[in-house]
């Protein structure tokens, strides 16, 4: 895709709102070192001076997969941009940016509106204190963009629906990998992960987090924190939820007895296990069985 392509506006109906997620605009355009920025064939509805920035009303991915430049925001003062890194423009917010003039770039965006993208940023998976991702060159993330722009060329009946998936594909991407960037930085992904393979391969034991910390030969204090900071859950979390989807497993395929299964995950206690499963499922281990089972269809 040598040339600049861009798509100047698309249409949403009542319907497509509903959805939770709407497009306005996707498109790449190539910035070559020393050329005007933004180029002339930049859409008019989305023109801004480089000295005076601008305000969007709506959401903007943008990834820059070449050259180099800088951003600012009303929340942050320059911040430097390299390829691979992709920046979150958010609706009401002052921004600004711009190629280096001695590199160019080449930058793909998707600009959107919707419930959805507005609850993960009440739910604090986006926030504007953190514009900046650092995802690396991906060509899934690549052909997602490319994906977009046919898309939003074509028009075809259901387009919105199609673009939102896409959207919802690359806030996602965006989400993983400046995470997994962050945690590699730190250099403890393959504790982690070693982390939870020995969760998992001795879950039917009595094993306690503090063991497995001191396996992957780290103070539990820094593996506790590092471990939910990666995963999500808190070690001893982690250890029961996988104990959970194990029981799950073995209630659906298997007529060993819900005592035997609590052995096999790792409860001492049967009572404690059932008391455990009803609390995380919201119903008993018989009661799963059976569901699970068809024996009380």
């Amino acid at each position: 895709m040598k040339n600049g392509l861009n798509i100047k506006y698309l249409i949403a109906n009542e319907q497509d709102i509903q959805w939770g997620l709407t497009v306005n605009t996707a498109g790449y355009q190539q910035v070559e070192p020393h050329s005007t920025y933004p180029p002339r064939n930049h859409p008019s509805r989305y023109l801004f001076s480089t000295e005076k920035g601008r305000i969007l009303n709506e959401y903007q991915l943008l990834y820059i997969t070449k050259g180099s430049g800088h951003f600012m925001s009303a929340n942050h003062k320059r911040i430097p941009i390299k390829e691979g890194n992709m920046i979150l423009l958010f609706p009401g917010e002052w921004h600004n940016y711009r190629p280096d003039p001695n590199t160019g770039w080449d930058e793909y965006w998707i600009g959107f509106n919707g419930v959805n993208i507005d609850k993960r940023i009440e739910t604090g998976f986006f926030s504007k204190q953190k514009p900046i991702f650092n995802l690396g060159i991906h060509d899934e993330i690549v052909t997602l963009y490319k994906q977009a722009i046919d898309v939003a060329k074509n028009q075809n009946t259901g387009f919105q629906q199609m673009l939102a998936g896409i959207v919802n594909y690359i806030l996602g991407y965006a989400y993983s990998y400046d995470r997994h960037c962050t945690f590699e930085d730190l250099k403890v992904v393959n504790q982690i992960n070693k982390a939870k393979i020995l969760f998992n391969e001795l879950l039917h034991t009595s094993i306690q987090p503090e063991a497995i910390a001191r396996q992957v030969n780290m103070s539990y204090s820094w593996f506790r924190r590092i471990f939910k900071q990666y995963t999500g859950f808190a070690p001893a979390q982690y250890l029961q939820e996988i104990r959970i989807q194990k029981s799950k497993v073995l209630l659906t395929n298997t007529s060993q007895s819900i005592k035997n299964i609590a052995y096999e995950v790792g409860y001492e206690n049967p009572d404690y296990f059932c008391t455990v499963f009803k609390k995380r499922t919201g119903i008993t281990a018989m009661h799963y069985r059976e569901f699970t089972q068809g024996k009380n269809l």
